[in-house]
């Protein structure tokens, strides 16, 4: 098993469940929700949101063969939780982090730029903020 997916493992195991709470208040803890592409079920996976122009965007420091980022592309979409606004986000799609870099604002665009994650995920804002 890869260092990533180990870290992966125990995020999910154990640092999620106890950010979750916090998730979608806190600035840069934020919250995708998505439906299971088997189940049914609705997920709230905890993720790291950087606001664009048209939506959002979600490093995938553990790459984009996750069952989030699986579900979230799957369905065309889902719910985004970040500031305390919930808001439906549609056109959801994988680019290298240096094409995400370029529609954010100062300073997130450098940090981006040196987080050294390969892929992103850009999610268009689908409607007004609840």
């Amino acid at each position: 098993m890869q260092f990533s997916d180990r870290r992966a493992r125990f995020n999910r195991v154990v640092t999620n469940p106890l950010f979750r709470p916090v998730s979608g208040w806190v600035p840069l803890w934020s919250i995708v929700e998505h439906t299971g592409r088997r189940s049914g079920k609705l997920y709230r996976t905890p993720v790291s949101v950087f606001h664009t122009a048209d939506g959002v965007a979600v490093l995938l420091p553990y790459g984009t063969d996750r069952d989030w980022v699986r579900n979230v592309l799957s369905a065309g979409g889902g719910r985004v939780k970040v500031g305390g606004k919930t808001f439906d986000v549609t056109s959801p799609r994988v680019v290298p982090t240096g094409e995400a870099v370029g529609l954010l604002r100062a300073p997130w665009d450098r940090l981006l730029g040196h987080a050294g994650v390969a892929h992103t995920l850009l999610l268009d804002r689908a409607g007004r903020a609840t």
